[in-house]
């Protein structure tokens, strides 16, 4: 009767060291599938980083030929001027000789 006492708590611990084993197997692969997730996200995130410098360069680059638009309509825009001004000049000459 001791006897058979004992090997049902020897079959109890040997069920628990099982379960405590199976446990650590799922833990263990739940924890290399998270691992592999979180490479995905970072190779991801790495890639979005370069995506994010790259548009920054490009932004830039348009800012600067914003910029150096804006100076050659400033430019055009003050030759215009100086056209017309002389335009008036001749008009004015051409007025006056025919007066």
């Amino acid at each position: 009767m001791i006897a058979t006492g004992v090997e049902v708590k020897i079959n109890r611990l040997e069920s628990i060291v099982e379960q405590i084993g199976e446990a650590v197997l799922s833990t263990t692969e739940t924890i290399e599938r998270l691992a592999e997730r979180l490479e995905t996200v970072s190779t991801q995130l790495e890639a979005q980083g370069h995506q994010v410098q790259q548009q920054g360069y490009q932004i830039v680059a348009l800012c600067d030929a914003v910029q150096t638009l804006a100076e050659s309509q400033q430019n055009s825009l003050q030759k215009l001027n100086d056209l017309t001004q002389t335009l008036d000049r001749f008009m004015y000459l051409i007025k006056g000789d025919t007066d």
